[in-house]
């Protein structure tokens, strides 16, 4: 069954790719952990010790809701979930990228670890790894012009 796109109906050859399908499917269930881990673990360090690294623990929380955003987005599929998953993906890479070359040039800026510290590595560099899959997805289910 084809599906409507704005230029009227699709043929066949030129269906609408789908985000959340397939391996995309996968991608929202690694966003949804990683959305539950940062915001357990930022949520924590904020109620238990806020006072002993309150920048790395807002950098977790930060963290957590750009996760949590761009899972939505993902899932959702539509235009506006690509928009919003793009923009969360981009701003997730650059933070880790950012955080991480920090933490490792000066460790007294993060007295504790942020999720993107280390480049991710305290949770196997998947923050690393996960923004730039999630960027290659986008890319590759990105609708035909």
């Amino acid at each position: 069954m084809a599906e409507s796109t704005s230029a009227g109906t699709a043929t066949p050859d030129r269906l609408p790719r789908r985000v959340n399908s397939g391996p995309g499917r996968a991608l929202v269930a690694v966003y949804i952990l990683f959305a539950i881990a940062a915001s357990c673990r930022a949520g924590v360090q904020i109620v238990t010790k806020f006072d002993e690294a309150p920048v790395a623990y807002l950098l977790s929380a930060l963290a957590a809701v750009i996760y949590i955003v761009a899972t939505v987005g993902l899932a959702r599929g539509d235009r506006a979930g690509r928009r919003t998953a793009l923009v969360c993906c981009t701003v997730e890479l650059v933070g880790v990228l950012s955080v991480g070359a920090l933490s490792l040039l000066d460790p007294a800026l993060f007295p504790d670890d942020t999720v993107w510290s280390d480049f991710g590595g305290g949770y196997g560099y998947i923050p690393l790894v996960l923004p730039v899959l999630g960027l290659l997805w986008l890319r590759r289910t990105r609708p035909a012009a």
